[in-house]
């Protein structure tokens, strides 16, 4: 992963590849960012001119790559955009500063090292472009050969220029200040996590079904002193989770439960973490069309953010018992998968008749809300990309947010805001509930077609337990990103509601949330 050092060097004295610095919309043109003096100073005044005559405008993640003037220790300058310059007295916003960082780090892949030299007011800035920067920079080269039919998997070495950035040193840190100090620790933690979930959201169904999966979350339990249990195909059935078994029986790769725990000594609240980790999604005998399967490993970005926000708790030590439940699963279509109308007993007792195999999600997080719910943890969320309807509804980039309980919904979805994760509350409607009547069940797995995301977090709330304040987020459009890189947001993989969860960790731990 990317280094981070916090520098004491000035913009003119940093020796690096290159110095990133930021420029803005301003009334009349471009406005050169603080951070910047001393590059302006070696450009006489004149880098924002020089810049509008490259034709820079200071537009948001905008890169603008000059050879450096004289006086300067670096060869290149890297301009990047800030968006609109804020009114005078005021700070750039710190998503601003997480994007461009972001969008300068993924520019400089291939160098050794760079100093950043956007504008840092305070230890919230530096955090915001310290995660920018190690977000944008990262890279997933695993399976790429390196030109002589060797796949990097294999130990070789990819082609330089595809090398993330060796370094991000940023300028203006004070290294030996407390705050900053701390602020370029967790934005380390975190940014390693949220890769972590990247690199598991990337890897192919063919290396991680459940049972590897698994695996990847026993040996980082090991290396950061977790506790972690495994339930397997025989212990999931003998202890009736018809939830995980009924979506699993179809495929080779049988389905596991994962419970994952941080846990401190003077902790006063739980907090319980449920993932859909569906490793491959088919539809099942309901099949997918052709175009929605390609990208279907990502099906468990849910479970892959849950075990990050895990790590991400023990690696920063908070005084809160966070615990993970990872539900996975394969869906397959095959003579021995769940049919349309088979009815499952789930761990619950409660019985659900299957009319679409491809509404697989609710059914294993069924299974692991009631298990969580027996611990009786202060809150539970679960993280799912769960239904084709909230992106429908809220387009790639935004995740929806329903909860038992206003207030928790109204907290996680400033608490998303602050970290520069795009959501939005959304409602549950008591009248949609009916539509999942079932003749034979309990209940259906399927309500309404309009309003469909909707009715999915409906489901979910009949297996919730007593009392228990329980929000779900549904991340199924900006879990994987499809088109161009922008900002820190990668080509696939984002490792979407991390930062959501380990804030929300931390304000549990510090008593913010009641």
């Amino acid at each position: 992963m990317t280094a981070l050092t916090l520098s004491t060097s000035s913009a003119a004295t940093v020796r690096a590849d290159a110095v990133v610095v930021g420029v803005a919309k301003g009334a009349k043109g471009v406005v050169v960012a603080p951070g910047a003096e001393a590059v302006d100073k070696a450009f006489g005044g004149k880098l924002a001119a020089v810049l509008e005559t490259l034709g820079a405008s200071g537009a948001e993640g905008e890169v603008t790559k000059l050879p450096a003037a004289d006086g300067l220790k670096t060869p290149v300058v890297l301009a990047v955009g800030l968006g609109e310059a804020p009114a005078k007295g005021d700070d750039y916003d710190n998503e601003a500063l997480r994007r461009a960082a972001g969008s300068a780090a993924r520019a400089l892949a291939g160098s050794k090292k760079a100093g950043f030299a956007l504008p840092v007011e305070d230890a919230e800035a530096a955090a915001a472009v310290s995660e920018g920067a190690l977000l944008g920079a990262y890279t997933f080269t695993a399976y790429r050969s390196n030109g002589n039919g060797q796949n990097a998997k294999g130990g070789k070495k990819n082609d330089a220029k595809s090398a993330p950035l060796g370094e991000v040193a940023i300028l203006g840190g004070k290294p030996r200040d407390k705050e900053f100090k701390a602020a370029a620790e967790r934005s380390q933690a975190l940014a390693a996590e949220i890769n972590r979930a990247r690199d598991l959201i990337n890897m192919p169904s063919n290396d991680l079904d459940p049972k590897s999966f698994a695996a990847e979350a026993q040996a980082a339990a090991k290396e950061f002193g977790l506790e972690v249990e495994v339930l397997d195909e025989k212990a999931l059935k003998k202890g009736g989770f018809g939830g995980l078994m009924g979506v699993g029986q179809g495929s080779e790769a049988p389905p596991r439960l994962v419970r994952i725990a941080h846990t401190h000594a003077e902790a006063t609240k739980t907090l319980a973490l449920v993932g859909k980790g569906i490793t491959y999604d088919s539809g099942g005998i309901s099949l997918k069309p052709a175009g929605h399967n390609e990208t279907m490993k990502c099906d468990m970005s849910g479970a892959a953010a849950v075990f990050a926000a895990v790590v991400a708790a023990a690696k920063l030590d908070l005084e809160v018992n966070v615990t993970g439940w990872l539900a996975l699963a394969e869906n397959m279509p095959s003579g021995s998968a769940t049919r349309p109308g088979d009815v499952l007993t789930m761990y619950s007792g409660k019985t659900v008749e299957v009319l679409n195999t491809d509404a697989e999600g609710r059914l294993v997080l069924a299974d692991a809300l009631t298990r969580a719910s027996e611990e009786s943890p202060d809150a539970i969320v679960d993280v799912a990309t769960l239904t084709g309807a909230m992106v429908l509804a809220l387009g790639h980039r935004h995740f929806g947010i329903m909860a038992n309980d206003d207030a928790f919904r109204t907290s996680i979805h400033e608490i998303a805001e602050e970290v520069g994760e795009q959501s939005w509350p959304m409602p549950m409607p008591d009248h949609l509930r009916k539509g999942m009547d079932s003749p034979v069940a309990d209940i259906a797995n399927m309500g309404e077609r309009m309003g469909g995301g909707l009715v999915a977090g409906l489901f979910l709330k009949e297996f919730i337990g007593e009392g228990i304040t329980w929000a779900h987020l549904d991340i199924a459009g900006p879990a994987f990103h499809e088109g161009a890189p922008w900002g820190y947001t990668p080509k696939g993989g984002t490792g979407s509601a991390v930062r959501t969860l380990v804030r929300l960790a931390e304000r549990t731990a510090a008593g913010d949330l009641g």
